[in-house]
């Protein structure tokens, strides 16, 4: 099902491009910041499945994120909060999300990686969080003004 954003929310999550990961394990929560793609309203990322975050999506896919600016003023705060699942892909789904990710972010590309992130590379997974639930924080509209997208 899709969430259906649209206006400044759609634009705010495509003009931005990291996210803080949230999950659960027996330590407890935990957070990653992770580079994403979007993929119409699904966000594509990579990491090592060795990583904290790895293994608790490994156990667990549920989880939530958030992506937002470093603002000075209250008034200028806009974010997003979600809450999703994020699954490991295969296949031809892991290849698009390589395309899409190396789109948004140029130092992936083999022409232009070092030999260091190219090594790495072949030892990430890739992750697609499927976005059930999300919020758009604009404080611009109000202290605490949020949307609610659902799928």
């Amino acid at each position: 099902m899709a969430l259906n954003l649209s206006g400044d929310a759609a634009e705010f999550l495509r003009g931005h491009h990291v996210m803080t990961l949230a999950v659960q394990d027996a330590e407890g929560p935990w957070a990653a910041a992770l580079f994403y793609a979007c993929d119409g309203e699904d966000l594509v990322f990579l990491s090592a499945p060795g990583s904290r975050h790895g293994r608790a999506l490994a156990r667990e896919p549920r989880c939530a994120a958030t992506i937002q600016g470093q603002e000075q003023d209250w008034r200028s705060i806009r974010g997003i909060q979600l809450e999703g699942v994020a699954v490991q892909l295969p296949g031809e789904e892991r290849e698009r999300a390589r395309r899409l990710y190396a789109e948004r972010f140029s130092f992936v590309r083999p022409e232009y990686a070092p030999a260091a992130i190219l090594e790495a590379l072949a030892r990430v997974q890739w992750y697609r969080l499927q976005v059930q639930r999300l919020f758009f924080i604009d404080n611009a509209r109000g202290f605490g003004k949020r949307r609610v997208f659902d799928a």
